[in-house]
């Protein structure tokens, strides 16, 4: 069996495999690009988000640019 971990997307706890990387809980998540991502308050840049492994708890934010002025 293998094991898994929680992390935070948006406030929303979403379950992963222990060796997930950012890229894998995007996807998983359903984030849409364009978007940026942050890990416990730590943008990581797009080049990195597949090689970005995750730990149990962090937090990770999804932003999303906002149109108008």
């Amino acid at each position: 069996m293998s094991k898994t971990m929680d992390i935070q997307i948006n406030q929303d706890t979403l379950t992963v495999a222990d060796s997930a990387t950012l890229a894998e809980a995007l996807s998983a998540y359903g984030a849409k690009p364009p978007f940026a991502a942050a890990i416990n308050g730590l943008f990581v840049p797009k080049s990195q988000y597949a090689a970005h492994a995750l730990a149990q708890g962090d937090k990770i934010d999804v932003v999303q640019p906002v149109a108008g002025g």
